[in-house]
Formats: C-alpha cells, sequence, structure tokens
C-alpha cells in the first residue's frame, strides 16, 4: 500500500509538511522500483530534504549559505 499524507513512516514525522510530501512521493516511486520500505525511507528523506534546500534557499532565510 502507498504511503500518503494521512499514512506515512514515523521516521518522516519530523519533517517539515512540504519535505514529507516530497518524501512520500520519492519513497512511493522507489518502492515502485523494488526498493525495500527502510532503503526507499533514506533516499526518499536525503533527496527531499536537498530537493527542499534547493527550491526554497530565496525564501527560507534559515538556508541561506
Amino acid at each position: 500500500m502507498p504511503w500518503d499524507e494521512n499514512n506515512y513512516p514515523d521516521s518522516l514525522k519530523n519533517l517539515k509538511k512540504i519535505v514529507r510530501r516530497k518524501a512520500v512521493e520519492i519513497a512511493n516511486a522507489l518502492k515502485d522500483k523494488g526498493y525495500s520500505d527502510q532503503r526507499a525511507i533514506s533516499i526518499a528523506t536525503e533527496q527531499a530534504e536537498k530537493w527542499y534546500q534547493d527550491h526554497h534557499q530565496d525564501r527560507d532565510p534559515y538556508l541561506k549559505k
């Protein structure tokens, strides 16, 4: 069963909502490709956080370098 905004792994609960949404999207795609749940979550979390930093630096003053 794919994850969604209401049903996702506990390890994603502390992410910002927008990052969690992206991580769920990525994790579901990885699961469809045959990745284990744990590996999909790990990769998706890392990629979603990178995506957020790359696309929201201008809007979030805490992300500016």
